[in-house]
């Protein structure tokens, strides 16, 4: 992390990204909190996060509409205009105000999209290729130790003070990433005239993503690992239930220790991307996965705890891997179109299958699913593992007394436009 922070442009944006994934962390578990308590409804306060998530459908249009702009000033008035749609929730006062909420969620959620997006393409502007792993692996770190705190916090704060206190702190924080990124100084690529063929302009980050051999891998592989994952939403907590014999509330005990292994793996994933590419990390991160799952077939607290562990510490290093391949394979004027097109490939799939999830664990046997998911995750491991050489390692990272010498070209990088003034 030492050689990333030393660059004075990703310390301003870091630093505004920590307040933004403040207010984040601490807003998404809050505003459920908020809807069950005006209506005492399970149904309801899940449907909060529906609506967050709701605006995936959208994703592409998002992305091609964050490469219409420079990505520091749209990065700028996008953080501004999350800010003041907050602003609604001072008006929740009883029941009856609770569409306002879910109007904020959606609203929130779209804004999540462009953000995520828009963010891989500025990292991409301000780093160079082969400190990419390493910054999105420090912000990624800062996210992870974030989930210790960030629920509690949240519940906490809108148990003491009310959810006016939740739109206060989350418009701070989304304000004061703007006023961050502001003072950065960046040379970026102007974005590409308007085409009349607006709905191919659209397409064009599906198609690149998959015509890259090495990224249409790794999304793929991404894609169904959270296609995996997404049953474990409901089977934890048969897990708890009917395994360790414990209430429903101790799935944040064990949510607390994932995050643990998440603070380890976020500060591990940049060595392991280095080391084996991106595709080749992806592999290892989902391979570890299927231990992890695996373990939860036998109900004991303290191997609960170990599998925890191993699953918070894979889900940054397939989340710096991806974010990485993308950078690196697709060119800075399609990769917001591209990181949108990604992130609706990856999410859509677990949607489902956490619908899917709450089905079938009232008819299977929560440890046959387990053992299930264990056995799909490693054959997903071993498909991403046979395309590494897809993606090699980075060279080394000259030192400063091989700064003179030419930049080393890596196979099978796509080519990145010259940026311009």
């Amino acid at each position: 992390m030492r050689a990333i922070l030393r660059r004075p442009d990703f310390r301003l944006l870091f630093g505004g990204l920590v307040a933004s994934m403040v207010a984040e962390s601490i807003l998404l578990l809050a505003l459920a909190i908020w809807v069950k308590d005006l209506t005492g409804s399970d149904g309801m306060a899940g449907a909060t996060v529906f609506a967050i998530v709701a605006p995936m459908a959208l994703a592409p249009l998002v992305g091609w509409m964050v490469d219409r702009f420079r990505r520091r000033p749209f990065f700028i008035g996008v953080n501004l205009c999350t800010a003041l749609l907050l602003t609604p929730l001072y008006a929740v006062q009883d029941r009856g105000d609770v569409w306002i909420i879910y109007g904020v969620g959606a609203l929130y959620g779209l804004s999540y999209i462009a953000l995520s997006a828009t963010l891989i393409g500025l990292i991409k502007e301000i780093v160079p290729g082969d400190l990419l792993a390493e910054a999105n692996a420090t912000l990624q770190t800062v996210k992870q130790g974030l989930r210790l705190v960030g629920p509690l916090a949240g519940a906490a704060l809108y148990a003491g003070f009310g959810g006016w206190a939740l739109a206060t702190l989350g418009a701070l924080g989304f304000l004061t990433a703007a006023a961050a990124v502001s003072r950065m100084r960046v040379r970026e690529a102007a974005p590409s005239p308007a085409q009349p063929r607006w709905l191919a302009e659209i397409g064009a980050g599906g198609r690149h993503m998959l015509g890259d051999p090495a990224l249409r891998r790794g999304v793929v592989g991404t894609s169904l690992t959270m296609l995996v994952l997404g049953f474990s939403e409901s089977l934890i907590f048969a897990y708890v239930d009917r395994g360790l014999g414990h209430p429903p509330a101790f799935v944040g005990v064990l949510l607390t220790v994932q995050g643990v292994g998440g603070l380890l793996g976020g500060l591990s994933s940049a060595t392991i991307v280095g080391r084996l590419g991106e595709v080749g990390a992806l592999a290892t991160g989902v391979g570890i996965f299927a231990p992890a799952v695996l373990a939860l077939v036998h109900p004991n607290l303290w191997l609960g705890f170990v599998a925890m562990v191993m699953a918070g510490f894979a889900l940054p290093i397939v989340i710096v891997s991806l974010n990485t391949l993308t950078q690196r394979r697709t060119p800075v004027l399609l990769v917001g179109r591209v990181a949108a097109a990604s992130e609706a490939v990856v999410s859509g799939p677990q949607s489902l299958s956490i619908g899917l999830g709450a089905v079938l664990v009232g008819a299977v046997d929560y440890r046959l699913l387990f053992a299930l998911m264990a056995a799909a995750m490693l054959a997903v491991a071993r498909y991403l593992w046979l395309g590494r050489r897809l993606s090699p390692p980075l060279a080394p990272r000259p030192t400063p007394l091989d700064d003179a010498l030419p930049e080393v070209r890596i196979p099978n990088a796509t080519p990145t436009p010259e940026p311009t003034a």
